[in-house]
């Protein structure tokens, strides 16, 4: 947990809060308002909306080897943004230490070991979120990860203006694009900076993938244009 939680700061760190392990309270808030009898559909109230984003901010979360806290009542985390790649990179390392060389490993992100045991990378295909069944496209991976984050994912609201993607600096859930997938040396990576991502300019993306620079970014904008960014 402790390591979960320090990778899950770094991302934090890395894309200025954009990927932030204490937007769950704005999960809760849109939960409870969308599940009431008669919910408003433009959302929480600017009041009530404020009083949660009063909770949330990496600031309010420290971790040391034997202490978590939590500075912020009424505080909580959600790793929704990043434990399915830690986990997938965990069972890499378990299978890696048992002598596997070869193998592809799906915990709803991917991580290849190797290559195919003909040589040939493995190819992985990109759900499309707004044709199930369909793909947007495949990409070819040898000891690489990839996670992908769609606000269609999961909708509060039948409409889908408000997702499981949060902006921690409004509580809203921008629609930037269709979807968003990131390859990266591992599935922590390539999960968190998935969730990132999605909030972000390209510009901004682009200025982290400069320091990144075995990560790439695979973008299908609103209009279904792929935006291919980094290495």
């Amino acid at each position: 947990m402790v390591a979960l939680l320090k990778a899950s700061l770094f991302f934090a760190d890395l894309t200025d809060s954009a990927f932030d392990p204490t937007v769950q309270p704005l999960w809760q808030l849109y939960a409870d308002h969308f599940s009431s009898e008669r919910p408003d559909l433009e959302g929480p109230s600017p009041q009530r909306l404020a009083e949660t984003l009063a909770k949330v901010g990496r600031s309010g979360l420290l971790v040391s080897a034997d202490r978590i806290a939590l500075v912020k009542r009424g505080a909580a985390i959600t790793l929704n943004g990043i434990a399915q790649g830690y986990a997938t990179d965990r069972v890499v390392d378990l299978l890696r230490r048992a002598g596997l060389s070869t193998t592809l490993i799906d915990m709803g992100e991917i991580r290849a070991i190797g290559a195919r045991p003909e040589g040939t990378p493995w190819r992985v295909g990109l759900a499309d979120p707004d044709r199930p069944g369909a793909l947007t496209e495949t990409v070819d991976l040898v000891d690489r990860a990839v996670a992908t984050s769609a606000g269609a994912g999961f909708r509060f609201d039948s409409k889908g203006r408000f997702t499981h993607l949060f902006d921690p600096s409004t509580g809203r859930s921008p629609s930037l694009y269709s979807t968003v997938s990131v390859i990266a040396p591992t599935a922590t990576e390539a999960d968190a900076l998935s969730t990132a991502f999605s909030l972000m300019p390209l510009s901004r993306i682009q200025d982290i993938l400069a320091i990144r620079p075995n990560v790439q970014a695979r973008i299908v904008e609103a209009g279904g244009t792929l935006v291919v960014l980094g290495a």
